[in-house]
C-alpha cells in the first residue's frame, strides 16, 4: 500500500490538512466517473484525526475509492484558533472547512464516512451543500433525536469528560507530560472500544499521544467541547431547536457496546435522514472503523456500490 499524499488547504486564513489516498483501481478502468460517489471523504470524531481511518482507507482504495481524509480544524495538523480555548468551531464551522476541501481538491459529488464529531459536521455539510453529496455513511451517530437521554442517570458516569473539556484549565492539566496525556486519551480509547480493547494497542496508543502532545492539539479538540456547551444543555433539557430533514440517502451502523453513544438510540434516526438504512453493528463499540475494519469496508462499500447504483 502506498502511502497517503498530504495537502493543505487554506479557508479563511486557516490551513486546513488533508490526508489522501488515491484508488489503486485506475480511473479508465474503473467504469466509473468523479460525479458517482468514487471518492469519499473522511470526517474524524474525538479524540482522534485523520489516522484513525486509516485502516478502512488503505482497504477501500483497494477497492478502487479514492480517499480523502481531513484534520478537523483545530486538530492533527491543521490550524487551531489563534486565541487558544474558544467556541468558534462548532459544526457549521467544520462543514465549511469541509466544502472548502471538496473546493480546493476540484472533487464534485462525494460520499461522506463520518464518526463522532464528524457526524456533526457531516450533518451540518448535508443541509449547506446536498448537491455535493451522493450518500452519507455513519458509524454511531449522534443525532437532535437523542434529546435528554444523553443525560439520564446512568449516563452521567460516562459522559463528565464533556464537561471536563470545557474547563479553561483542562488542556493544561491532561497535558502536563506525556504520561498523563498516555493516560487520559489512552483510557477513553480503550475504555469506548467496548467490541474490541485491542484495536489500540500499545503502539497505536502511542500514535495518538504523538498527535495530542503536539503543541495546541489537547484544546484544539476540546475546543469542540467549549463550542457545543450552550446547546448540549438545551438537548438534555430537551429545548434543541429542530432542523430540516436531510434528504441525502444515508447509512447508519452503530456499535451495539458503544457505552457512550447508545445504539438504541438510533431509534430515531428517521426524524433526522428521511432514505435511511439503519443497523446495529453487532459486538463492536465507539470506533467499529479501527476496531473491525474489515466488516466496517464491507458496510461502507455496500452501501455506496448497491444502494447508489455504483
Amino acid at each position: 500500500m502506498l502511502p497517503p499524499k498530504h495537502e493543505t488547504v487554506e479557508h479563511g486564513g486557516t490551513r486546513l490538512h488533508v490526508a489522501r489516498l488515491e484508488s489503486l483501481e485506475r480511473p479508465e478502468n474503473s467504469g466509473r466517473g468523479s460525479e458517482d460517489g468514487r471518492t469519499l471523504l473522511f470526517l474524524h470524531g474525538w479524540p482522534e484525526f485523520w489516522w484513525t481511518w486509516s485502516p478502512v482507507m488503505e482497504r477501500l482504495a483497494a477497492r478502487g475509492y479514492d480517499c480523502v481524509a481531513p484534520d478537523l480544524r483545530g486538530f492533527g495538523d491543521s490550524d487551531k484558533h489563534p486565541a487558544g480555548r474558544s467556541a468558534e468551531v462548532g459544526a457549521d464551522v467544520h462543514a465549511a472547512d469541509a466544502l472548502a476541501v471538496l473546493d480546493a481538491l476540484k472533487l464534485g459529488r462525494v460520499g461522506v464516512v463520518s464518526h463522532d464529531v464528524g457526524a456533526y459536521a457531516a450533518q451540518s455539510l448535508a443541509r449547506l451543500a446536498p448537491e455535493r453529496l451522493s450518500g452519507l455513511f455513519f458509524f454511531n451517530c449522534p443525532h437532535p433525536g437523542i434529546g435528554p437521554r444523553g443525560a439520564a442517570p446512568d449516563m452521567l458516569g460516562e459522559i463528565w469528560y464533556q464537561s471536563f473539556n470545557q474547563l479553561p484549565w483542562a488542556a493544561e492539566m491532561v497535558g502536563a507530560s506525556r504520561e498523563s496525556i498516555r493516560t487520559y486519551i489512552g483510557s477513553m480509547l480503550r475504555h469506548w472500544a467496548g467490541g474490541n480493547p485491542a484495536a489500540f494497542d500499545d503502539e497505536t496508543v502511542e500514535r495518538f499521544v504523538d498527535n495530542f502532545a503536539k503543541p495546541g492539539n489537547l484544546q484544539g479538540g476540546f475546543n469542540w467541547y467549549v463550542s457545543q456547551g450552550a446547546d448540549r444543555l438545551k438537548t438534555f433539557k430537551g429545548q434543541a431547536p429542530e432542523k430540516p430533514p436531510i434528504a441525502v440517502p444515508t447509512c447508519v451502523r452503530w456499535g451495539d457496546r458503544d457505552p457512550i453513544l447508545q445504539a438504541a438510540w438510533g431509534d430515531t434516526l428517521g426524524h433526522t435522514f428521511t432514505d435511511l438504512d439503519f443497523q446495529p453493528f453487532a459486538g463492536l463499540g465507539h470506533f467499529p472503523h479501527r476496531e473491525d475494519p474489515d466488516r466496517s469496508v464491507e458496510e461502507i462499500d455496500r452501501f455506496f456500490r448497491g444502494r447508489l447504483g455504483m
